[in-house]
């Protein structure tokens, strides 16, 4: 059976509206979104669905992680604490800007940050917890959300995975509102999209993820102050009200204007994206309830970038093996190994020095290791499966299930 992939035609969204998208950018003329129309719509409109001030738009998901911490604004050698089980792209930015990745671990549920494994982190360098909602789930960001209040940092959230990933309600108190002090019957206390907790956060565009541009991001916030700093970041720190002046460090992370007219287009088939997505979620999730020693996520708020199992008992590997040999994009691990275990900390950073992490040391990641190496499998998924796709990957896991000897 032929799975649809995002790096074909038959997986991805892609069609007459970005073709018309890009002839209205190419006749226009102008293809830089400085001067351009574009990207300050794109920007617009992702702040409005997300009900924030901001949105800055930028050349890729990494280069938006890049200007949350540059809101963040570390010193060199400050410490910023993150998850093991991610994409470099959310470590290195904060390598760019001299500060210390701190890896803490994982709720072996879900794969996303443990707030308790945090809160053990924090130390007097710390500036920043990096939150991401892995594979599209919703990270513990209220929990982290208080410590990072309790301690005076900055809370970021990678949302690369997690368009439309949609947060828990806040708890209602006895007097009728919410943790936030809103209406317990009103927005505070309704859908809240993954992205609006953290000083900043983050989404991308690139090939892979939920919508597409090929690269491109966007860091939101609610504060004035971080939307400056991480425009003049992005823009070679050039104030533009002020003729040719310079007025901070930056560097050119500009998204084109070819990119944010075809994010546009892509921006309004997003809902269904997500409601595919989730619909043939909810099929594999029924179908698969009942096999032994199978831990399947939680669906609440998820957008499901990837597909994800738990095998407490361990046989990730070999499970993945066999449905990749049924022709299932099924993998184990996805990464090699957790980030504080990458070999990049054993070379140079700048030049020939480990600077900002030759005197550190990296602590101990047991569950995030454990999924890595045993428990995590994850299938692709996409918006274009069909309910015989659902039916093909669970009579498949089930019967790879029970000829691995997982559960027994």
């Amino acid at each position: 059976m032929k799975f649809p992939s995002m790096a074909e035609p038959d997986g991805r969204t892609l069609g007459d509206e970005e073709v018309a998208a890009l002839e209205r950018v190419i006749r226009s003329g102008m293809l830089n979104s400085v001067w351009g129309t574009e990207a300050r719509a794109l920007e617009r409109e992702i702040a409005e669905l997300h009900g924030v001030r901001h949105a800055v738009a930028c050349s890729s998901g990494t280069a938006a992680l890049h200007l949350a911490v540059v809101a963040a604004a570390p010193d060199p050698g400050d410490e910023i604490i993150t998850t093991p089980i991610t994409d470099f792209g959310t470590v290195a930015p904060i390598l760019a800007q001299n500060a210390v990745p701190v890896f803490a671990d994982v709720d072996p549920s879900d794969g996303n940050l443990d707030p308790a494994a945090v809160a053990a982190l924090i130390g007097p360098r710390t500036r920043a917890i990096m939150a991401v909602h892995l594979f599209g789930a919703p990270a513990r960001v209220d929990e982290l959300r208080a410590l990072a209040d309790a301690h005076g940092l900055a809370l970021i959230e990678d949302c690369a995975q997690a368009w439309l990933t949609e947060l828990p309600p806040l708890a209602a108190r006895s007097d009728g509102t919410d943790q936030a002090g809103a209406d317990a019957d009103g927005g505070g206390a309704g859908v809240r999209p993954a992205g609006t907790v953290g000083d900043v956060a983050c989404l991308s565009l690139q090939q892979w993820k939920h919508i597409t541009c090929g690269d491109g991001g966007l860091a939101l916030t609610g504060d004035d102050e971080l939307a400056h700093r991480m425009r003049l970041f992005s823009d070679k720190g050039w104030d533009r009200a002020a003729g040719r002046s310079h007025a901070t460090f930056g560097l050119n992370y500009r998204m084109t204007e070819l990119q944010a007219a075809v994010a546009r287009a892509q921006l309004a088939k997003l809902p269904g994206v997500v409601a595919g997505r989730r619909r043939t979620a909810v099929q594999l999730l029924e179908a698969l309830r009942g096999i032994p020693g199978v831990r399947l996520p939680r669906p609440e708020g998820h957008s499901w970038w990837l597909f994800p199992v738990v095998l407490p008992g361990g046989g990730a590997a070999e499970l993945a093996g066999r449905l990749r040999a049924a022709g299932i994009p099924a993998r184990a691990g996805y990464l090699e190994e957790p980030l504080h275990r990458a070999p990049v900390w054993q070379g140079p950073i700048y030049g020939t020095s480990r600077y900002p992490v030759r005197d550190h040391t990296f602590h101990a990641c047991p569950e995030a290791e454990r999924m890595v190496a045993e428990t995590l499998l994850v299938i692709d998924w996409n918006e274009n499966y069909t309910s015989e796709h659902v039916r093909f990957i669970a009579r498949e896991m089930a019967a790879s299930a029970s000829r691995s000897g997982i559960g027994h």
